[in-house]
């Protein structure tokens, strides 16, 4: 279980959302077997640059960019907006939030703000993780590939990085 105490300390500034967060990222974390220190530590170093530290659970962007994407299943005018990136890990797309939502029980394709709430934010991240292998490649110590997974790319690696020792010294 981690502690108030250790979100603090991976992320000096999520101040006040550390504690928010705390219950629900140990509930998803544990339903998506995110459960050796290893597998936390790039789990949680990876939403913590995600989310800056939970300070946001919505794309800062409109979602402009995403519409008419054919590869997020945005095939409907005004998806890309709608289905901009949200949850700890901005699930972004009309098809991965309705595999998202199938997953974890929700209706996400009329409700796509539902990944705003603490709860969702966590499941959804700890969904996306454990489906795209994200647990394994923690065990192999693979966090470049654990972060082209999540990024599609290398965006903010070196701070991502910190985030991981930061996580790994907290967890220890």
């Amino acid at each position: 279980m981690i502690t108030i105490e250790q979100l603090r300390q991976m992320m000096p500034h999520a101040r006040s959302k550390a504690a928010l967060y705390a219950d629900a990222l140990n509930d998803a974390m544990d339903v998506f077997n995110i459960n050796t220190p290893q597998r936390q530590a790039a789990f949680l170093a990876q939403i913590a640059h995600e989310s800056a530290e939970f300070r946001y659970v919505e794309e800062i962007a409109s979602g402009e960019v995403y519409e008419g994407r054919s590869d997020l299943g945005n095939v409907m005018p005004g998806d890309g907006k709608r289905f901009k990136g949200r949850g700890l890990i901005q699930i972004t797309g009309r098809a991965n939030y309705a595999s998202c939502g199938a997953a974890l029980g929700i209706d996400l394709l009329a409700n796509p703000e539902l990944l705003e709430s603490p709860q969702n934010a966590c499941r959804s991240a700890a969904w996306f993780w454990m489906t795209h292998g994200c647990n394994e490649l923690a065990d192999a110590d693979n966090f470049r590939k654990i972060t082209l997974r999540i990024n599609g790319g290398l965006n903010g690696y070196d701070d991502r990085l910190a985030y991981w020792e930061a996580a790994k010294e907290a967890i220890a």
